[in-house]
């Protein structure tokens, strides 16, 4: 599909899967040499930016996010932001305070989350990379549910500046898209020091080569607790691994249990205090009513516009900074991140990279959801909670389908700052592996 097709028709095929909560209506792709798209968490000053909450409805921003930026500067033309969990805030991509996208597989199906929405576009639209943001997970996971390549980096290797931060200490901004030889290209325009993001700082050099993985590490920690298609599709990922003479060897992980409770400590201590900023005054609604006091207005705007997620997060993050209570937790959790660290890289010292199924099973259906405690969503994060709390890139590749046509991923793990084994992992599995595409209508 050519560009000016893809952007004539933007408006049919949004209104069937969701992808977009704001989109250009630009139909002429002018000299873009690429389209793309972006995460509705980072800042762009040509389309509203919601992060998927109601508490931001409204909100232009005045500047592009550094990602975005790049992106332009290289010949990419925006043509959409797209749909998330609110803040982050979930695994389904059902959390959002908007719209809820639709995996192209399946539309009664989630498209994973929080990055729902640009692994749905990856997915639909051919030759389409999509910025999204991993904060626990979330590019790998959307990227397996809809059946698409997505990476995030190091933390570090690329800005953020202008993302609407869930975990400061966690974010990280990465690419989505069908094809494998995308996420070299662009993260390779997307990374690299900018001194608006003082963590970007301290990076080395990016080099564009291939760095080819002979071995692997299989935690028995993350082959545990799957579903039997997930299970037999990653079995087959294996011996399909080892055909193409990379070596295989099961390893203990033992700190890779603790790092799901760490990472919610950490994570909603960070968000707690990210989104004290949002009381209906600096940024996105601002319709209270101004005769209150002022901790009255604040608490009626936030109680209206937040949704239940974003609230239970800033409850639990607010509850574990605590005075008699940060030592108890917070403290710990920090710590218990620093052995999750240490435990990659022993293994990482005599393997290119921690292999494991992205996620347990496949994309669920919505009313399956729905019944699910907020409790059972945070769990199906543990295979993708370890790599993003350490801070270690880590790479989504399809493996698999089930018996339904429903995508299987696994997940990749590098040691820090080589991306390089990532890349040409996943150009080197794109051509043993067949991917499927969608059935795509407007």
């Amino acid at each position: 599909m050519s560009m000016r097709s893809t952007l004539e028709t933007l408006e049919r095929v949004n209104s069937k899967y969701l992808m977009f909560h704001a989109k250009t209506s630009d139909t002429d792709p002018g000299d873009a040499r690429f389209l793309f798209s972006a995460k509705d968490n980072l800042t762009s000053k040509d389309m509203e930016t919601c992060a998927g909450s109601r508490i931001l409805e409204g909100y232009f921003p005045p500047f592009d996010a550094t990602v975005i930026a790049r992106m332009r500067e290289a010949g990419g033309k925006l043509i959409g932001k797209t749909n998330m969990d609110e803040f982050g805030f979930g695994t389904f991509s059902t959390n959002s305070g908007l719209e809820v996208p639709r995996n192209p597989f399946d539309l009664e199906r989630a498209c994973g989350g929080s990055s729902g929405g640009s692994a749905c576009a990856a997915a639909v639209f051919e030759d389409h990379p999509s910025l999204g943001v991993s904060t626990g997970g979330s590019i790998c996971c959307p990227a397996s549910f809809c059946g698409v390549y997505g990476i995030a980096p190091t933390y570090g290797r690329v800005s953020r500046y202008g993302l609407i931060d869930y975990g400061n200490s966690l974010d990280k901004i990465g690419v989505l898209s069908s094809k494998a030889g995308d996420l070299r290209r662009y993260i390779n325009i997307i990374a690299g020091r900018d001194e608006k993001d003082p963590t970007s700082c301290v990076q080395p050099e990016l080099k564009d080569e291939r760095t080819p993985v002979r071995s692997v590490a299989v935690p028995k920690e993350g082959v545990e607790g799957l579903s039997k298609n997930v299970e037999a599709a990653f079995t087959n990922a294996l011996d399909e691994l080892r055909r193409m003479g990379i070596e295989v060897e099961t390893v203990d992980m033992p700190s890779l249990k603790y790092a799901m409770p760490a990472y919610y400590v950490l994570a909603t201590s960070e968000a707690s205090t990210n989104l004290a900023r949002y009381v209906g005054m600096r940024y996105g609604r601002q319709d209270g009513d101004l005769s209150l006091k002022f901790d009255d207005y604040f608490s009626d705007v936030r109680s209206r516009y937040f949704g239940d997620e974003a609230k239970r997060r800033i409850l639990l993050g607010t509850f574990t900074r605590m005075v008699g209570y940060s030592d108890r937790y917070y403290s710990k959790a920090r710590q218990v991140r620093e052995v999750v660290i240490d435990d990659y890289k022993r293994v990482l010292r005599d393997h290119d990279a921690v292999l494991a199924p992205t996620m347990p099973f496949t994309a669920p259906r919505f009313d399956d959801i729905s019944k699910m405690s907020a409790l059972d969503s945070y769990k199906a994060d543990y295979l993708t909670v370890p790599a993003n709390l350490a801070g270690v890139p880590h790479l989504n590749v399809p493996c698999g389908y089930d018996g339904d046509g429903m995508p299987i991923g696994m997940q990749f793990v590098a040691d820090h700052w080589n991306e390089n084994a990532l890349f040409t992992m996943a150009e080197d599995w794109e051509k043993e592996f067949d991917l499927r595409r969608p059935e795509v209508s407007a």
